[in-house]
C-alpha cells in the first residue's frame, strides 16, 4: 500500500495515556520467543528452503564488532568493554571461520546488496584489520557494485578521523551512522560520553568529501541533566550538517538489566513532562527542517531512499531498522548477532568464548532461534505492513495472505475500537489507517496484533 505523507500530532494526553513498555518489532515474533532447541540442523534446512523457493533472493549481511573502548552509561548493546585492541585478533579469526562456514551453505549466484557493520564500536579495530575483514567478506560472497547496494557502518566520532573514513570509503562503505546522543557537555560527563563537537563534525565533513551516499545521525533523548532549551541547541547545531536521516531514539532506562545504567544518577533524569517536551519539540523543529516522519524515531529529508520507499508502499523492517531491501535474507556474523533466513530467525552465542568454542569444534555458533509458524507469518505480515505505511488494506492482506482478514482478526479488531474512540487509527471495511495523532503510538497499535506479548514476562522499553 502506498502511503502519502501527513504531519504526526502531538497529543499530550493521548501519548501519557499510551505510554506503555512494549517491543521495538525489529522481528515478529520478537527475540524473547527465540528457542535453544533451534538447531544448526534446522538452520541449514531453512537456507535449503529458501533456495529452493524461488528465484536467488539477494543477501544482506550484518557483522557485529563488539568492543569498545570505553563504556557509555545508558547502553543497552552486546559490547566488551577493553582498551587492550590486542582482543579483538582472537575474535577476527573467528568471525573468518564463521563467515566461511556459512558462505558454503548458500548459492554463489546470490548477490549480496547490503551490508551493516554494528557493535560496539566497528572502528575499534585498526584500518589493516578493517580491510582484512573486507577482504574476506569479498572472497567469500559476490557483492552488488557500489550504486546499487547499501554498505554501512556505525561509527563512534570518538574512535574515527578523516583518514579513518577514507580507508571505509576505499573498501567499500558507501553509508554511515553516527552517534551523536547530544552535544551538551554536562550530559556528556553524566553518560561518560565525552565527545566534542569538533571531532563529531570533522567525520562528518571527511564522509561529505569521500563521497559517501548517506549520512544518518543518532540522537537520544531522556538522558540525564537534558532539558528541552539545551537538547534544541543540539538539534540545531546537528541540523546544519544537513543529515540524510536521523533516529531520535527514547532512552530506556533499565538498570535492572543493564549494568552500566546503574552508574546513571536517577535524580538527574529528566521527568516524563521534560521527556515529552523534548519530543515534542524536536518532531515540530524536524518538520520545519523539512524532514519526514518515517516511524519508530526515524526522520529522513524527502529524496531519501526510505522516505521514497515509504511513499511507494516498499518499506521494509528488520533488525537493523528501516530497510529498502524487503526480499533479503539476512546473514548475521559474530557473537549476539540475529539474522533471517526465510521464514525462520536464528542468534549468534552472547558470550565470546562460547561463540569460539563451537566454531573450534566446527559448528556453527547457534545460540537459538526459531520458524515461524503460519500464524506468525500473517501477523508479521500486518505488523511490517502497519509499522512501515500506517495502513493495511484488508482485500490486499487477503489476497497475499489467503486468509479473510476480518474473520481471522475479528478479536484483535474489537480491540482496537478504543484506539479508534480516541482518534488514533480510522477501521473500515476497507482496511486501517493510522492517523496522524496515532503514528507516535504504532508500537501500541502493533502490540494488539501480537499473539505472544500477553504470556512475554520480557521487559521492554517504554513507547514514549
Amino acid at each position: 500500500m502506498k502511503q502519502t505523507e501527513q504531519q504526526v500530532i502531538f497529543d499530550l494526553e493521548l501519548l501519557k495515556k499510551y505510554d506503555v513498555s512494549g517491543p521495538r518489532y525489529t522481528s515478529y515474533p520478537t527475540a524473547p520467543q527465540f528457542d535453544a532447541g533451534f538447531t544448526e540442523q534446522d538452520y541449514r534446512a531453512c537456507i535449503a528452503d529458501s533456495q529452493a523457493a524461488g528465484p536467488s533472493r539477494p543477501l544482506s549481511l550484518y557483522v557485529h564488532l563488539p568492543f569498545c573502548d570505553t563504556i557509555c552509561y545508558y547502553c543497552a548493546c552486546n559490547k566488551i568493554v577493553t582498551r587492550d585492541r590486542a582482543r579483538a585478533v582472537p575474535y577476527l579469526q573467528h568471525l573468518y571461520k564463521e563467515i566461511a562456514m556459512q558462505a558454503v551453505l548458500f548459492d554463489s549466484d546470490r548477490i549480496v546488496e547490503q551490508l551493516h557493520w554494528g557493535g560496539g564500536t566497528p572502528t575499534f579495530i585498526s584500518h589493516a584489520q578493517m580491510t582484512e575483514l573486507m577482504q574476506h567478506l569479498h572472497q567469500q560472497f559476490n557483492f552488488a557494485a557500489d550504486e546499487a547496494g547499501e554498505y554501512s557502518i556505525e561509527i563512534d566520532p570518538r574512535e574515527a578521523n578523516a583518514e579513518t573514513i577514507a580507508v571505509l570509503r576505499d573498501i567499500g562503505f558507501n553509508r554511515l551512522s553516527l552517534g551523536v546522543q547530544d552535544l551538551d557537555e554536562g550530559v556528556q560527563k553524566a553518560v561518560n560520553r565525552i565527545q566534542s563537537e569538533e571531532e563529531t563534525f570533522a567525520v562528518i565533513d571527511a564522509a561529505r568529501a569521500e563521497g559517501f551516499r548517506s549520512i544518518s545521525l543518532d540522537l537520544m533523548y531522556g538522558l540525564p541533566r537534558q532539558t528541552v532549551a539545551g537538547f534544541m541547541r543540539t538539534l540545531e547545531r546537528v541540523l546544519q550538517a544537513e543529515p540524510d536521516r536521523l533516529s531520535l531514539f527514547n532512552y530506556a532506562h533499565m538498570p535492572t538489566l543493564f549494568k552500566p545504567q546503574r552508574r546513571i544518577n536517577d535524580a538527574e533524569l529528566p521527568d516524563a513532562q521534560t521527556k515529552l517536551d523534548i519530543l515534542q519539540a524536536s518532531i515540530e523543529h524536524l518538520g520545519k527542517a523539512g524532514y519526514v516522519y518515517i516511524g519508530m524515531d526515524h526522520f529522513a529529508r524527502p529524496d531519501d531512499e526510505l522516505a521514497v520507499a515509504q511513499r511507494e508502499g516498499k518499506l521494509h523492517r528488520n533488525f537493523q531498522g528501516y530497510s529498502t531491501h524487503a526480499d533479503c535474507d539476512l546473514l548475521a556474523f559474530g557473537v549476539t548477532a540475529i539474522g533471517q533466513i526465510g521464514d525462520s530467525y536464528s542468534q549468534n552465542q552472547r558470550e565470546a568464548e562460547a561463540y569460539y568454542t563451537a566454531l573450534d569444534a566446527g559448528q556453527l555458533p547457534l545460540l537459538r532461534g526459531m520458524r515461524l509458524s503460519e500464524d506468525d507469518k500473517v501477523r508479521r505480515h500486518v505488523i511490517q505492513t502497519l509499522i512501515c505505511h500506517f495502513a493495511l488494506e484488508f482485500a490486499v492482506i487477503d489476497a497475499e495472505l489467503e486468509i479473510d482478514s476480518r474473520h481471522y482478526f475479528a478479536e484483535d479488531l474489537r480491540h482496537l475500537e478504543p484506539m479508534q474512540a480516541d482518534g488514533l487509527l480510522e477501521v473500515s471495511d476497507a482496511g486501517i489507517r493510522v492517523l496522524p495523532a496515532g503514528r507516535l503510538l504504532i508500537r501500541n497499535i502493533c502490540m494488539v496484533f501480537d499473539a505472544y506479548l500477553q504470556k512475554s514476562a520480557q521487559q521492554f522499553s517504554r513507547v514514549i
